[in-house]
């Protein structure tokens, strides 16, 4: 379980974003229930040639990636599915059953932490695009 990669990729403007993506997804993806993906993005204060967090911000980005997991585990109404971090923001990408329940497991989940800065979206995708495009930065 929880297999995950690590690959580098380029923003737009070249600058480096390290992409995490999730192997062992197939419950979820051969779920139609799971079809709306929830993007979470947290815009940081970065070095202007590095683009990556603060080792303030990064731990912190931690401690919630770790929250949603947990929470995820023991109640599976989503999939985290990716992790893009570089170019002065992180983002997380879920699938879904339910935006209203992704929501109150969301709030659950970082409870414990500070107010973040989060932008959250959603979308129908039930042919998991973002996915497939996500996967595509694997290095085999």
């Amino acid at each position: 379980m929880n297999d995950w990669w690590t690959a580098p990729a380029e923003s737009a403007d070249g600058r480096l974003i390290m992409v995490s993506g999730r192997n062992d997804i197939s419950t979820f993806r051969n779920n139609p229930r799971f079809c709306i993906r929830i993007n979470i993005s947290w815009r940081y204060s970065d070095a202007p040639d590095a683009g990556m967090p603060s080792d303030a911000d990064a731990q912190l980005m931690e401690q919630a990636t770790d929250a949603l997991q947990d929470i995820l585990q023991r109640d599976p109404v989503a999939v985290m599915t990716g992790i893009y971090t570089g170019a002065g923001e992180r983002e997380w990408v879920f699938y879904t059953l339910s935006t209203n329940i992704f929501q109150k497991k969301l709030n659950e989940a970082l409870a414990d932490l500070p107010l973040l800065p989060l932008v959250i979206s959603a979308e129908n995708d039930p042919d998991w695009a973002e996915y497939d495009e996500m996967h595509e930065c694997e290095i085999n």
